[in-house]
């Protein structure tokens, strides 16, 4: 989100930052640090608050958190086409979530995937359309494995854990049998 952020400010991340922006930088953490004493003392008084709101049920909870997004929108641009967005990425989430898909990725790639297509074109013009660069250095080689380790290694471990459950239920059966 704070790449996100910073891209979207003309901010160039990376080992530079702390010399081109220095202010940027020690603002935010001067920030971050108030914010955490602040939060902290707001926070411990009104944890009984918060604990309550957990018990409202959520077919009541749900519908006053729709309508204060509504709100909350439709105040900030005064526009119907930003509540039919909103709706549409309401429906869009409540759809992948019953297809079990994760929201943090799709979202993550929805706010960083501009960039990343960006710099990924910019790469690739750099070095005149080899797309070789790609896969050229140690590091770049490293960041691969760990990529494909990232993704491939919950897919197993999803499907060792499917099987001992058929397993569980079938020795289950075969004892209640």
């Amino acid at each position: 989100m704070l790449l996100a952020v910073l891209l979207a400010l003309n901010i160039t991340p990376g080992p530079l930052l702390f010399t081109q922006n220095p202010d940027v930088v020690w603002g935010l953490i001067a920030a971050l640090f108030i914010a955490n004493f602040m939060l902290l003392a707001m926070n411990i008084p009104m944890v009984g608050l918060f604990t309550r709101v957990l018990m409202i049920p959520s077919r009541i909870l749900m519908p006053i958190v729709a309508m204060v997004s509504f709100v909350g929108i439709y105040g900030i641009s005064g526009s119907s086409f930003d509540l039919l967005v909103m709706i549409g990425f309401g429906v869009m989430g409540w759809a992948l979530r019953k297809l079990d898909v994760p929201l943090v990725p799709v979202i993550l790639g929805t706010l960083l995937g501009n960039a990343m297509e960006n710099n990924l074109r910019r790469a690739i013009t750099i070095d005149n359309g080899n797309w070789g660069t790609l896969v050229d250095s140690p590091l770049s080689i490293a960041l691969w494995a760990i990529a494909i380790v990232g993704f491939v290694l919950p897919l197993i471990i999803g499907r060792k854990v499917k099987a001992q459950m058929h397993e569980r239920r079938d020795e289950e059966g075969a004892i209640s049998d």
